[in-house]
This record gives C-alpha cells, structure tokens and sequence, in this order.
C-alpha cells in the first residue's frame, strides 16, 4: 500500500486524513501542536510526527492543508519542508484554499526537485470531510490526477480535474463567489423574516424547495437559527478567500461588486473579534452590529 503523508489536521484536514487511514492507507501527520495529532492517533491509527521531514520521508503521496498561502509557501519551500525531504517522484497535493500563482510556482519548483505538485482545494465544509462528500477541484497533470483519484474517492464524491496546475485554485474562487452571494442572501433573508413576523424555520423550508434553494440554506442557514456558530469554516480564512479572489480579479480588470460588498461585511465580523465564528455566524451582525 502507498504510503501517505498529512500536513495540516485543523477542522478539515484531520478527518480527512482519516479516511485515508480508514481505507487502509498507512498514514503519517504533522501539524503545528502535536497534541493535536494525539486523537487521530487513537480514532484512526494515524502514526503523529514532530517534523515534517518525520511525516514526508519514502511517502508516496504528501497532502496538505494549512490555513494561508504563506503556510503552504512555508510547508511546501521553507527550511525543512516537503522540497527538503520529500523523495523524488513523490506526489505533493495542495489542499488549502490558497493563491492560484503561488499554485503555479509550487508546481515549477517541484518540477526543479523532481517532486510531483497539483492543487486540489475542496468545498464541503466541516460535515463534507466527516462524512466523505467533499467537493474537490484539481489542477495539475492528467496522469498525476488519475494517480491521485482513488485517495480523493475516499474524501469526496464531486472529483473534477480543471486544468493545469492553478486551474483548481481559479475553480475554488469561482466557488467561493458563490458561496459569498448565497450566504449573504440567506442571512438578509432570515433577517426579513424575523422584521416581518414570520417563522423563519417556515419561511426557510418554504424556500429551500424551490429558486432559492441552496446547499447554503440546506444546510448553513439551520446552523444560523440554532445559534450554532462552530467553524465549519472559520471567518477569517473566507476573509483570506475573498482577498485572494479580489487581487486575482482586479489583475484581470474584473470588479465583482457583490464580493466586495460581502468581503466588508466579514472585515466587519472580524472588527467585532468573530473571526473564529463560522461563515454562518453573519447573522450575528445584523442582529448585534447594527444596533
């Protein structure tokens, strides 16, 4: 069986990592708190290491998912990093929702260093990498992508490869586009409801089955109602998204008008100290921060 190499067991990552592990592959992590590695050990049989050259050295395949591009630019060419002791031949998948350049410039260098590199960004959320059902955009090489397919089976089902190397980082903007208007549009229409008398439950279970149905009123917008804010996906790193997607449009002479306006609404999440929330915690500004 090929070995496996995880960097990076935040909310995502170390379920997804356990999969792997589940499906049989012998699975070692590295992240930044060991401690953190300690329960994967235990759940899922995943071996914990100190270093990432301890995690990277003879694996096959080395995936990560870190929370900045400068956390990827640093796990991936930093000192001690996968270039550093990655074996050659391997195969190294950028799962982070990062920069599509600094996508580009990973899959150079690890050409220099004999070291395979595709991004592979996810949408899902939390609830998609515990039950398998991610969303994953690749970039990169037919063969590398046919060669990685059966790992991504075990972590989604929805399993594209969009172009070169960058191509799945331009399809995780594109998703992120989306995914801002849809979530504004639930939260402003929550907001309605509860102005107007109207049960939002009702009012959500109305709408869901019809136009306005989304995955984001399926299954954010309950979140919303409950008061249930856990990160699913952190507020701060959709900020990093949303930036991310406006340096790459404004390069291009692309406004997106509506990305602006909900990327200002999340600074604002993050001035009211909620950027450890989850996205669906905007409700709380229209409830608190307008007051």
């Amino acid at each position: 069986m090929k070995k496996v190499a995880w960097i990076g067991t935040g909310v995502m990552g170390g379920q997804q990592a356990g999969h792997l592990a589940k499906a049989g592959y012998p699975v070692s992590a590295y992240t930044r708190r060991y401690e953190k590695l300690l329960p994967l050990q235990e759940q899922f049989g995943i071996t914990p290491c100190h270093t990432i050259k301890e995690a990277v050295t003879d694996a096959d395949f080395i995936f990560v998912m870190v929370g900045y591009p400068k956390d990827v630019e640093e796990v991936f060419s930093g000192e001690g990093g996968i270039f550093d002791h990655a074996k050659k031949g391997a195969l190294a998948i950028d799962m982070t929702t990062s920069s599509p350049a600094l996508a580009e410039k990973l899959y150079a260098l690890g050409r220099e260093k004999g070291i395979r590199v595709m991004d592979a960004p996810v949408s899902g959320g939390d609830s998609g990498a515990r039950n398998g059902t991610l969303s994953i955009m690749a970039g990169g090489g037919e063969a590398d992508f046919q060669e990685a397919l059966p790992l991504f089976q075990c972590m989604g089902k929805s399993i594209l490869l969009m172009g070169p190397a960058g191509a799945g980082q331009h399809t995780k903007a594109a998703n992120q586009i989306a995914v801002a208007g849809a979530t504004a549009a639930y939260t402003e229409a929550i907001t309605y409801a509860e102005q107007v008398g109207l049960d939002p439950e009702k009012m959500l279970a109305a709408i869901g089955g019809g136009a306005a149905g989304s995955w984001q009123i399926s299954n954010m917008a309950p979140r919303a109602l409950k008061g249930d804010f856990a990160p699913g996906f952190f507020i701060k790193h959709f900020i990093k998204d949303m930036k991310i997607i406006h340096e790459e449009s404004t390069a291009r002479g692309v406004r997106l008008e509506m990305l602006e306006s909900v990327l200002a609404l999340y600074e604002k999440m993050a001035e009211m100290g909620l950027e450890d929330n989850g996205t669906q915690a905007l409700i709380r500004y229209y409830r608190d921060g307008k007051k």
